[in-house]
């Protein structure tokens, strides 16, 4: 059995006994495979993980950076309170026309706002409507923009709030500091400043998995 069998089968274990999906989230998954989006959602496992995450901060609010068919904002709008809201900006319309009937299947359009255009535009506009700070957010869109991404989550959040960036490891790629690919110089930026900003206490951690070899980093923002 191959290393990558062994991974595909501990993730379908530990989603069987920790993060069974219901048909909402397994509808999701189908119809954004029949619509054509590609097959780079979160596994059930890790929804749940960012669910915890959500539930451990008692979060109200919840930004998320790239919604693809909407199946991690499931996970995460589910952690949230009736009144609670999350904000999820995606770039493609198509994405986004399947993700909100993914959302409103789960009965959480209500909870949900997907805005649609390329996140750098839509976060300004964003903050000029003076939210209150968003307790989580959950950066996964493209990657060479990772460090503008996670300024603008500085300045979304407050003190306690958590920063989540998935796929930081790229397959290990991240450690090479000679690799010019714009993922991973992104993620590499992304990862520096964050060490290094005054306002973050953080750390990544490597995961395998469905996914293959990847990771993500955590950052709680200090007062």
């Amino acid at each position: 059995m191959s290393e990558s069998q062994f991974w595909d089968d501990v993730d379908d274990y530990f989603t069987a006994h920790l993060a069974p999906e219901d048909e909402a989230l397994r509808a999701a998954l189908r119809d954004s495979e029949a619509a054509g989006l590609p097959s780079i959602a979160i596994t059930a496992p890790q929804g749940k993980l960012l669910q915890l995450l959500a539930q451990i901060q008692g979060a109200r609010s919840i930004l998320e950076l790239g919604t693809l068919g909407g199946y991690s904002t499931i996970w995460l709008a589910r952690a949230l309170p009736s009144d609670g809201r999350l904000v999820s900006l995606e770039y493609s319309p198509r994405n986004a026309e399947v993700a909100n009937r993914n959302i409103a299947r789960a009965g959480l359009d209500k909870v949900v706002e997907v805005r649609v255009g390329a996140a750098l535009e839509s976060l300004p506009r964003l903050a000029d409507e003076h939210p209150p700070p968003f307790d989580l957010v959950f950066i996964d869109a493209d990657k060479a923009n990772n460090p503008s991404y996670v300024e603008w989550a500085v300045k979304l959040t407050g003190p306690g709030s958590l920063i989540v960036v998935d796929n930081v490891v790229r397959g290990g790629r991240v450690a090479d500091p000679d690799n010019p690919a714009p993922d991973v110089v992104g993620t590499r930026t992304a990862l520096e400043l964050i060490g290094r900003h005054p306002r973050l206490s953080a750390t990544a951690i490597q995961t395998v998995g469905t996914k293959g070899y990847d990771g993500f980093a955590l950052a709680r923002v200090l007062p």
